[in-house]
């Protein structure tokens, strides 16, 4: 996936509760934040932390889940979470907004104007998106 400098990543999150993949990453993640390449390297070489420092796992989702700055994540997800994912280096969108300006019952997979002449690339499924064959993506995005 590639997003232009200055572009923004809208993730509409409704079930997110929880960053990473189990209780510790999501509590490294909580406490370090998504902080890019260069300061997660930094960090790991910092003896104050010891604790990401023994968990390689957490410390990948740091630099991956980070833009390093080049575009902005909003993450659109629950009011009682939007606090966490600011504190964690995301922007935070009311869910429902979100959902109101990109329904996924009215979005088409690929290329999509809005009415107010945004246009957004969506992606309906972004885990299966990664594997998406040319041909299909093609076909779909009406991209040839």
């Amino acid at each position: 996936m590639a997003i232009a400098d200055g572009g923004e990543l809208v993730i509409l999150a409704p079930g997110v509760d929880a960053f990473g993949e189990d209780r510790q990453v999501d509590a490294l993640i909580r406490k370090y934040g998504y902080c890019g390449r260069e300061r997660a390297i930094a960090l790991l070489n910092r003896a104050d932390c010891a604790d990401l420092r023994e968990n390689a796992s957490a410390a990948a989702h740091l630099i991956h889940g980070s833009s390093d700055g080049r575009f902005t994540v909003s993450y659109a997800v629950r009011e009682s979470l939007r606090e966490a994912v600011s504190q964690v280096g995301y922007a935070s969108l009311d869910l429902d907004e979100a959902l109101r300006r990109y329904n996924p019952a009215t979005l088409k997979s690929g290329y999509n104007t809005l009415p107010d002449g945004e246009e957004i690339y969506y992606i309906p499924n972004p885990g299966l998106g990664l594997w998406i064959d040319g041909e299909r993506f093609a076909r779909e995005s009406g991209k040839r």
